[in-house]
C-alpha cells in the first residue's frame, strides 16, 4: 500500500486534533500524496528526537566539510601526493561531500517539518545520498583492487593515470542504474522516510517493481561492493603473509634475525599491519551499508512492521557518519600527507615521527620489492 492520492486529503483529516498526531499530519495539503501510508500509523516523535538529530546533522556537516575539504586540498596541492592511486581517494573525498551536500537541506526540513519544494526536493535531496552512497561503496571496492594490485605485484602491478581514469568514471557510472534513474521516475522511486525529514529509495510499496528494484539494489550496491572489498584484502593479507615467511626463511639462510627488521620498528610486522587495516576498512563498509540493506531487506520481504520511524533513521545516520570517517581512515593513515598536515597546518598539532625514518629506507640497500611493499601499505 503506497502513498495515496491529494483527493484523498482534500477535507484535511489529518489536521491535528486534541489526540497525539501521526506523522504526516503537517505536511501541506499539496505534499500529502508524498507520505507514505505506512508511517501514518506512527505518532509524531518527541521533539528531543529532532533536536538530537538537528545537532548530529550539523556535527556531521561541520565534520565532513572540514575533513573531506582538508583531503582534496593537500592531494591536489601537493605534487609528491599526486599519484595514480591517490586520485582515488580524492574521487571518495568527492562522494563523501556529495553525502554532506544534502545535510543542509535536512537541517532545513527539520526546522520546517516538511519537504518545501514537494517531490523535485525530495528526489534532489534522494539523488545526491544515492550517488554518494553507491559510489563511496564501489569506490571502496576499487581503493581495495589498487592495493591489492600495488602491493602484490609492486614494479608492474601499479595502475597508470589511464586506468585509474577509467576506474573514476566507472565509479560515477555505477550510479545510473539506482540513482539517476528513480530521480526520473524511470526506474524506482523516492520517497521521504523516519521521521519525513529526508528522503530515499521506496523499499516500502508492495508491488513487482519495487520488490525487484530492492533486491537489484541490494546485490549492485551493497553485495558486489563487499565481495571485491572482501577478496581483494583477503588475497591481500595472504600474499603478506607469504612475502614475510619468504623473508624469513631467507633470513634464516643468511644467519640473521630479520631482513625487515628496520621496517617493524613500532613492533607491528607488514602482515598484522595489512590484517588492521583491512579489517577496520571491512567493518566501517559494514557499518556504513547494512543497516540500510537491513531495512530495505524487511520492506521488501513484507516486515514492515519492524521498521519505525526511528529505525529507518539509522541508516541515514551511519551513512553520514561514516563519510566523515573515511578521511581519517584513508588520507591520514597515508605518512606523507601527515608531513604535509604537519607543515601546513602546525595548529592541528600532527607530528610524523615516521618521515625521516622513510627517506632514510627509501636510500637504503634493501631489497626492491620489500620496499615497494611497505611503501604501497603505508
Amino acid at each position: 500500500m503506497g502513498p495515496e492520492t491529494f483527493a484523498s486529503y482534500r477535507n484535511n483529516s489529518f489536521a491535528p486534533s486534541n489526540e497525539k498526531p501521526y506523522l504526516g499530519w503537517n505536511y501541506p495539503l499539496e505534499y500529502q500524496h508524498m507520505v507514505h501510508q505506512h508511517w501514518r500509523s506512527f505518532p509524531v516523535p518527541p521533539i528531543y528526537y529532532h533536536i538530537i538529530l538537528y545537532i548530529m546533522f550539523v556535527l556531521m556537516l561541520l565534520a565532513s566539510l572540514f575533513g573531506n575539504g582538508l583531503v582534496l586540498w593537500i592531494f591536489l596541492t601537493s605534487k609528491n601526493l599526486r599519484t595514480p592511486s591517490n586520485l582515488l581517494i580524492i574521487n571518495l573525498a568527492l562522494f563523501d561531500l556529495t553525502m554532506a551536500a544534502n545535510m543542509p537541506h535536512y537541517l532545513v526540513n527539520t526546522v520546517l517539518g516538511y519537504f518545501p519544494g514537494g517531490d523535485l526536493a525530495c528526489d534532489i535531496y534522494a539523488v545526491l545520498g544515492g550517488i554518494s552512497g553507491t559510489g563511496a561503496a564501489i569506490c571502496n571496492a576499487l581503493i581495495a583492487y589498487d592495493r591489492y594490485k600495488t602491493i602484490s605485484n609492486p614494479i608492474d602491478g601499479r595502475l597508470n593515470y589511464f586506468q585509474v581514469f577509467l576506474l573514476i568514471a566507472l565509479s560515477w557510472a555505477w550510479n545510473v542504474p539506482f540513482s539517476v534513474l528513480p530521480f526520473f521516475h524511470l526506474y524506482g522511486r523516492y520517497i521521504p522516510e523516519g521521521f519525513l525529514t529526508s528522503c530515499s529509495f521506496d523499499y516500502l510499496t508492495d508491488n513487482e517493481e519495487t520488490r525487484y528494484f530492492v533486491r537489484a539494489m541490494f546485490v549492485w550496491a551493497y553485495c558486489i561492493p563487499l565481495i571485491i572489498i572482501c577478496t581483494c584484502y583477503t588475497k591481500l593479507f595472504f600474499h603478506v603473509r607469504d612475502h614475510e615467511q619468504m623473508l624469513a626463511e631467507q633470513a634464516k639462510k643468511m644467519n640473521v634475525k630479520s631482513l625487515s627488521a628496520n621496517f617493524n620498528k613500532a613492533g607491528l610486522s607488514v602482515e598484522l599491519r595489512i590484517a588492521k587495516a583491512s579489517m577496520i576498512i571491512y567493518l566501517m563498509y559494514i557499518f556504513a551499508w547494512t543497516p540500510y540493506a537491513t531495512v530495505a531487506l524487511l520492506g521488501t520481504f513484507g516486515y514492515r512492521q519492524l521498521i519505525t520511524p526511528f529505525a529507518s533513521m539509522i541508516p541515514c545516520c551511519c551513512a553520514k557518519v561514516v563519510s566523515c570517517v573515511d578521511p581519517w581512515i584513508y588520507a591520514y593513515s597515508h605518512p606523507k600527507f601527515r608531513a604535509e598536515l604537519e607543515q601546513r597546518v602546525p595548529w592541528l598539532g600532527i607530528r610524523e615521527k615516521n618521515a625521516s625514518s622513510n627517506a632514510t629506507l627509501s636510500e637504503s640497500n634493501m631489497n626492491e620489492v620489500d620496499v615497494s611493499t611497505l611503501s604501497a601499505v603505508n
